[in-house]
């Protein structure tokens, strides 16, 4: 390992190509953590047949286990890497593979029978979420550690932002239409041939991201303790403390939100009354628009499907993205005005507030789901930087508060 050297490095510019490079991560790893949230839960009930009491446990089960010993044991292993590489960049190397692999095996179906099927779903799921969490938490921190120019992490995020969203459009616009039409209707094929892509495609792009992004920053060596003195500093660090049950609590609602919309289409609401919503809109003259095109070009097997619920719950899910995306326009705007905490607390009321009111809709009140939908996308957008910006509020007060320092690394 090379050794550590003082040098100023909070001067330093990132390319474009390092940023390319570094979001193509996040790319790829939302191609499938986004693929869980949303339709994990509906691949396990209506594709691979598990009873849906066996679907929640296996999720609740493996959510546990992520949340309270993966992420932690990863943190700590992570942090106490050292290898020539750097400290973080190595994990994006050595699970890159394993996350295509058991991405592609968690939504396979082999034929185990009833009680082998549970086995099957419990270790291809844990396995999957133990290797997000190995590649996740060190490619999240690794942003911290390739520059200390802020306004250059300030950049980096928005290059973050946008891979995001890409993946996200990909994943709740576009996923179940490509799994009808690379499935030919069959979605247990559709499911195996998209994620079979997104393997491969998520397995390239973490590749990239090792091998365009160098570490330039570590913690020097006085500041790194034992486990009990990181877990002893939380234990007596009250804002952290808060911030964890909070973004728990956060992420929790995402995974129950992400999961139900598809049932809600599929099952409650009105077929006929999503078909009229689709053709008074004009979503559907333009799907016919685009349908033609793909027939003159030759591509009739890539034409959009005729199911109401498939293309309703692609709009939907289109309208919520945009909002969010103008909420978290507006969000620096309103923290600089009315504080974080205060403008976090806020929207993120206001946004349950409008999620509620799909307990009350009725199977045919199509355009209000919409409506409430995209007010939600709106205040919950806003909330999107500030949890984070808090976050890293936090981390600074703990460094602050244990009297931590920088120094810098170069790592090939």
């Amino acid at each position: 390992m090379t050794e550590p050297r003082h040098m100023e490095s909070t001067g330093h510019t990132l390319s474009v190509r390092e940023k390319l490079g570094y979001s193509l991560g996040d790319l790829a790893a939302n191609l499938i953590f986004q693929t869980l949230i949303t339709y994990l839960a509906f691949f396990y009930t209506d594709v691979y047949r598990l009873p849906p009491a066996t679907a929640a446990m296996i999720i609740f089960v493996i959510g546990l286990l992520g949340a309270f010993v993966f992420t932690p044991l990863i943190g700590i292993a992570a942090d106490r890497t050292a290898t020539r590489w750097g400290k973080f960049r190595p994990w994006i190397l050595w699970t890159a593979v394993p996350f295509g692999v058991l991405a592609l095996l968690a939504f396979s179906t082999p034929d185990l029978g009833a009680r082998g099927k549970v086995i099957y779903a419990l270790a291809t799921y844990g396995l999957l979420m133990l290797v997000y969490a190995a590649n996740n938490l060190p490619y999240s921190a690794l942003s911290g550690v390739l520059t200390g120019n802020m306004a250059q992490r300030n950049s980096l995020s928005a290059y973050r932002f946008v891979a995001v969203m890409i993946a996200q459009f990909i994943i709740q616009v576009l996923l179940l239409p490509l799994v009808l039409i690379l499935g030919d209707g069959d979605r247990v094929l559709g499911f195996e041939r998209v994620m079979t892509a997104f393997a491969v495609v998520g397995t390239v792009f973490f590749l990239i991201t090792f091998a365009t992004t160098r570490e330039r920053i570590v913690p020097a060596r006085e500041q790194t303790g034992g486990v009990l003195q990181d877990l002893s500093d939380l234990l007596h660090n009250r804002p952290w403390q808060v911030m964890l049950a909070l973004t728990v609590l956060v992420f929790i609602n995402l995974a129950l939100k992400g999961g139900t919309y598809i049932y809600y289409f599929q099952y409650y609401m009105s077929e006929a009354a999503l078909a009229g919503f689709l053709d008074n809109s004009g979503f559907n003259r333009f799907i016919g628009g685009l349908n033609t095109v793909l027939n003159g070009w030759g591509l009739s097997g890539f034409t959009w499907p005729q199911d109401p619920a498939t293309s309703a719950f692609s709009l939907f899910n289109a309208c919520g993205i945009l909002c969010m995306i103008l909420g978290i326009g507006v969000s620096r705007r309103l923290a600089d005005r009315f504080g974080k905490r205060d403008v976090f607390g806020g929207a993120l009321l206001v946004s349950t507030v409008f999620l509620l009111v799909f307990y009350f809709l009725p199977p045919t009140a199509v355009a209000v789901g919409f409506g409430a939908f995209m007010l939600h996308g709106f205040c919950y957008g806003i909330t999107i930087p500030l949890l984070w910006a808090m976050i890293a509020d936090v981390a600074d007060y703990s460094e602050w508060k244990n009297c931590g320092g920088l120094i810098s690394l170069d790592t090939r």
